[in-house]
């Protein structure tokens, strides 16, 4: 199993969609060979968005999206091989991520929870699947993420430059892979990469996202408001940490506005945008000050308006796409699950202590035989 071809397969915080890669494994390393993004049906996709709040009826609601979710991953798979012109039986594992509607990390009980039922998914697609990769890190005492630090140290630490992995999702994370061998990987998140901003978009504009950043760009950033959003205690947090959006909520951001005079919503989209930028390259600069390079992966590499901003505040820092390095920005995530199911397979850890807090390296997931 070391060898051969595997799906990654997984929906972020932002719900945007579900994204599958194919990766072939060799002796040579990893080519991505395919990729497919899969919109989630709207319904659904308020419905998922609805349950990662707290509200009622939570349990059946829940085992029907856990269906539901798997329904739909296993048609995107099917969509991949179609493509690809690859038959399921030549294919090792997928690597399900599921979709998160939980993060509590720091609860009294600290738990995570992804739904999409892999049973499911095993079944129609005729695939071997491994699932369930955050609960086992969390049980070794980690915060069960971010996990794509592993991924990223296999395929982008350099012995001649410390670099920085910037994954701007709907939360922002940041792997840290030093030149220097014998310092170990770090990483965690940073706070909010797109998830207020869509948030807020969706409420003004009924869009699902701000294209290019065009309507923050137009806007003006509130200091008074920068400020309070600055203030949350997350950010004063050291790592290992790891949020998600039940933190960096609309309810979140109304609870600050609230306390502020009246803000156009253009501005306050500029300073939504203005606070990942912040948090983002405050992280870098304070974890990572010999970076010299930060490769830039996920959905918001293609806000050249944040771009800009994070370029800002590090100067002097060479900040590019991971496609420079043939890993296409917008699926690095998905073919990182295709890495951690073969790890899985193969009895290897999926995790970096260091970057979650866990005890030691733990062999990650669950295997669903095909």
């Amino acid at each position: 199993m070391e060898n051969g071809l595997f799906i990654g397969i997984m929906s972020g915080t932002s719900m945007d969609g579900i994204d599958a890669s194919l990766v072939e494994f060799g002796s040579q390393g990893h080519q991505h060979l395919s990729s497919h993004n899969h919109p989630w049906p709207k319904e659904l996709q308020q419905q998922l968005r609805a349950i990662s709040q707290p509200s009622d009826n939570e349990i059946d609601r829940l085992g029907v999206l856990d269906a539901q979710v798997a329904d739909e991953f296993s048609s995107c798979v099917h969509r991949l091989l179609k493509q690809s012109g690859i038959d399921p039986q030549q294919i090792n594992a997928i690597g399900s991520h599921g979709q998160t509607i939980r993060h509590r990390p720091t609860a009294e009980i600290p738990f995570t929870m992804q739904i999409g039922d892999p049973n499911r998914i095993a079944e129609q697609t005729g695939i071997t699947t491994v699932a369930d990769f955050r609960r086992r890190d969390m049980a070794a005492g980690g915060q069960g993420a971010p996990l794509v630090c592993a991924f990223h140290e296999a395929i982008l630490r350099d012995s001649q430059e410390t670099r920085v992995v910037l994954n701007v999702g709907g939360i922002a994370n940041i792997t840290i892979l030093p030149a220097d061998a014998d310092t170990p990987t770090s990483g965690f998140d940073t706070g909010p990469g797109n998830t207020l901003m869509d948030a807020w978009v969706r409420r003004h504009l009924d869009r699902q996202y701000d294209e290019y950043g065009t309507w923050a760009a137009g806007g003006k950033v509130v200091q008074p408001l920068l400020t309070e959003l600055l203030k949350v205690d997350y950010l004063q947090l050291s790592p290992p940490k790891s949020t998600g959006p039940e933190l960096f909520s609309l309810s979140w951001l109304d609870s600050i506005l609230d306390q502020l005079p009246p803000i156009d919503p253009q501005d306050v989209q500029a300073t939504l945008l203005e606070f990942s930028a912040t948090t983002i390259s405050q992280a870098i600069r304070n974890e990572a000050a010999e970076c010299n390079r930060v490769i830039v992966c996920g959905g918001g590499v293609h806000n050249p308006t944040l771009l800009e901003r994070l370029k800002k505040g590090l100067e002097n820092i060479a900040v590019e796409s991971s496609a420079n390095y043939s890993l296409d920005p917008d699926h690095v995530e998905a073919m990182a699950f295709a890495w951690l199911a073969r790890q899985t397979l193969l009895g290897a850890p999926g995790n970096i202590a260091e970057v979650t807090g866990a005890s030691g390296p733990r062999v990650l997931g669950a295997i669903y035989p095909a």
